[in-house]
């Protein structure tokens, strides 16, 4: 018997340990940003099928969304003061 609970926590923990390698290795930093963000959404379900749905809405809404919108906006600073 096929189990899909354990398919799917595995499937999520490959891709936390993806994004976050992706991420790392990436050479643009627009691109790591984009990669942390998919990491912190796959933490927030891998919360979710673990049953923790409180964790889970606190790092979807930090993790994913709040922490990715705060380095783009640090990001747009340093490009724009780089170029000056």
């Amino acid at each position: 018997m096929i189990n899909w609970l354990l398919i799917l926590n595995t499937l999520t923990q490959v891709g936390i340990l993806a994004c976050a390698v992706m991420a790392a290795f990436s050479k643009k930093l627009f691109s790591s940003v984009l990669f942390l963000g998919g990491c912190g959404a796959f933490v927030a379900l891998e919360f979710l099928i673990l049953h923790a749905p409180d964790v889970a809405i606190a790092e979807g809404a930090v993790g994913a969304v709040l922490g990715t919108a705060l380095f783009f906006i640090a990001l747009k600073h340093v490009v724009k003061e780089g170029k000056q």
